[in-house]
C-alpha cells in the first residue's frame, strides 16, 4: 500500500481531480480504504476549499441492484447534509458515523463482525452434518434463538434455507472472498496501529487468506464453508 500522503497526491493532485473541480465541490468516496488515507484525503479536499465524505457501503451487488445499500459516512455535518440525499437514492440507510475517516472505521469493524460470524455459522453447519442434523432443522432453530445473525438468517452458506443466498447459485458473489480478505486485513492493520487485541478478527483474516490463496478468491465469501468442510 502506498503511504497515505503519496496516495492522496496521486489520486487528488497528479490525476488532476482537485485542479479540475471548483471550490465547494463535494467528493463522495465509496471505496473501502484504510482510515489514515481517508483522513488525508479529507485534509487535501478541505485545503482546496472543497468538502468530502468517506462513504463505504454494505449490501453487496444485491443491495446495489435493489437500492438497499447501507452507507456509513465520515465527514463534517455540512458535508454529510449534502451527501445524504444523493446516497438515499441508492440505499435504505445513510448513517453519519462521525468525523473524517469514521465511515471507513465503521466499515472495517462491521466487516470484521461479518467475517467472524460467517466462519462461526459455517463451522456450526458442518458440525451439524457430522452429527446427522439437517441443515434446515438447524436453520429453523438457530434463526429463532441465540444463534440468530445476519450470516445465518440472510446469507445462509448452504443451499436451501435462504433461497436468495449465493449458496443456491454455486457461490457466485455477492461479496467476493478476496474483498472480505481485503477488509479483514484493513481491520488488522488498524488494530495493530492502535495496539488493539482482535484475536477473532485475526483468525478470520488467516482463514480467509487460506481460502483465497487456495483459489476461492473470486467466489462468494460464504463459500469458505467448502474449505471448512474439506472439499
Amino acid at each position: 500500500m502506498l503511504p497515505a500522503g503519496r496516495h492522496v497526491r496521486q489520486v487528488l493532485i497528479e490525476d488532476g481531480v482537485l485542479s479540475a473541480a471548483g471550490k465547494g465541490t463535494l467528493f463522495i468516496e465509496c471505496s473501502t480504504i484504510d482510515v489514515a488515507t481517508a483522513r488525508a484525503q479529507h485534509q487535501a479536499a478541505e485545503q482546496a476549499g472543497m468538502e468530502m465524505v468517506d462513504a463505504p457501503v454494505s449490501g453487496g451487488t444485491a443491495g446495489a441492484a435493489a437500492a438497499t445499500l447501507t452507507f456509513m459516512m465520515g465527514g463534517t455535518d455540512s458535508a454529510f447534509a449534502r451527501a445524504q440525499p444523493i446516497c438515499e437514492k441508492m440505499g435504505k440507510a445513510v448513517i453519519h458515523a462521525g468525523g473524517a475517516g469514521n465511515g471507513q472505521a465503521a466499515k472495517i469493524c462491521n466487516n470484521m463482525i461479518l467475517g467472524v460470524t460467517m466462519i462461526g455459522v459455517c463451522e456450526a453447519l458442518v458440525l451439524a452434518e457430522t452429527l446427522g442434523l439437517d441443515h434446515q432443522k438447524l436453520y429453523d432453530i438457530s434463526s429463532k434463538s441465540s444463534g440468530s445473525c445476519w450470516s445465518l438468517n440472510t446469507y445462509c452458506p448452504v443451499p436451501g434455507p435462504v433461497p436468495a443466498s449465493p449458496a443456491n447459485n454455486d457461490y457466485k458473489p455477492g461479496f467476493a472472498a478476496e474483498m472480505m480478505l481485503k477488509d479483514l486485513k484493513l481491520a488488522q492493520q488498524a488494530a495493530q496501529a492502535g495496539d488493539t487485541a482482535t484475536p477473532m478478527g485475526a483468525a478470520a483474516a488467516a482463514l480467509y487468506g487460506l481460502f483465497v490463496n487456495g483459489g476461492g478468491g473470486s467466489t462468494d465469501f460464504s463459500g469458505i464453508i467448502r474449505m471448512i468442510r474439506g472439499n
